[in-house]
């Protein structure tokens, strides 16, 4: 039968006051302190941590939801924003709402009941409907890569230089002397999405080139949507003489087309990825990407968080914006005129 409190009180000599207010965080006598821990390991004492939340109010867990655990994107900045959490005592409870909005919005609600003291959310739904009975609750929100315009200072965010991002890679190709250049993106309206394509049109607009919808196509944030555009795009009379594919997943897909269509890279054509070097550098080796600091954007989140819950509601919220960097690879050429 598993130790109680009172068993705890009986081992030490203390009362309940003391073990309840060591347990709740409470400063007590050194003394005390050793006595309550030489107990907890003797009588192998797991707290309720069910209890405690119902009598302090504070779950010490934190609800993440997010489109896709399968994503590696997303499963780096997990990884790194629970070993965050985890060393100030906090649990991370993930839900996967496989970008369903109706999906995200049950989660949503099931980390509420769960009474998880904030929500840290890669949003599906762009309206942020899913989200306003959280903020009506008082719950800290912060979003992670995707902005809701409709929640600006009334969230956190931690997000990188998209549309910088972009036009980064872009530049990097008309430099080269393309002015066919193929995009892919992810979903259609999402924050990333539309910024990675302002991004985009910005550089071609700078280099003097005129936007051709045929060369932009959507990928959806997955391998299988990658490989689909690129195949897209070698089926056009006027193929691009370069590439650039806005992530991970789709950047597999993609040089996954290109390999079994025989495309040579670069000398048939130029082609920029997204993230994960070391991945891309056994599959595809010294191909020229746009890097996220995946790791950073989880540390941030998890810290911004830990300022959100030791604010006491008064925390003026904030946008963190990180920085990317373009890794230069032999996947590009100069085009010859």
């Amino acid at each position: 039968m598993a130790a109680t409190m009172k068993d705890l009180a009986r081992e030490t000599g203390l009362g309940l006051a003391t073990l309840s207010k060591y347990f709740n965080g409470g400063t007590v006598r050194e003394k005390n302190r050793v006595l309550i821990e030489a107990a907890v390991r003797k009588l192998h004492y797991v707290p309720n941590e069910v209890a405690r939340s119902l009598k302090t109010q504070h779950s010490r867990a934190i609800g993440v939801v997010i489109p896709e655990l399968s994503n590696t994107f997303i499963t780096s900045i997990i990884s790194s924003m629970e070993d965050v959490l985890r060393k100030h005592d906090y649990a991370v409870i993930v839900c996967d709402c496989r970008s369903d909005i109706r999906r995200e919005k049950e989660a949503v609600e099931f980390l509420m009941h769960r009474r998880v003291d904030g929500l840290i959310n890669m949003a599906t739904d762009t309206t942020g409907a899913h989200l306003k009975t959280a903020l009506a609750a008082g719950i800290p929100v912060l979003l992670i890569d995707r902005l809701i315009e409709s929640l600006r200072n009334k969230v956190s965010a931690v997000i990188i230089d998209n549309a910088h991002a972009a036009g980064q890679a872009v530049r990097k190709l008309t430099g080269l002397g393309h002015r066919r250049i193929g995009l892919v993106l992810g979903s259609p309206g999402l924050y990333t999405t539309d910024c990675r394509l302002n991004g985009y049109l910005d550089a071609l607009k700078e280099a003097g080139i005129e936007p051709d919808d045929e060369y932009i196509r959507y990928g959806n944030y997955t391998m299988d949507g990658g490989y689909q555009a690129v195949q897209d795009l070698l089926a056009l009379k006027r193929r691009p003489t370069a590439l650039f594919v806005t992530n991970f997943e789709m950047t597999l897909g993609a040089m996954l087309a290109l390999q079994r269509g025989g495309i040579r890279i670069p000398e048939d054509l130029s082609v920029i990825g997204f993230d994960k070097l070391e991945l891309f550098g056994e599959i595809f080796p010294d191909l020229t990407l746009i890097r996220q600091p995946q790791l950073s954007i989880g540390r941030e989140a998890a810290n911004l968080m830990l300022d959100l819950l030791g604010s006491g509601g008064s925390f003026s919220h904030r946008i963190v914006t990180l920085s990317t960097e373009l890794t230069e690879g032999s996947s590009v050429r100069v085009l010859k005129p």
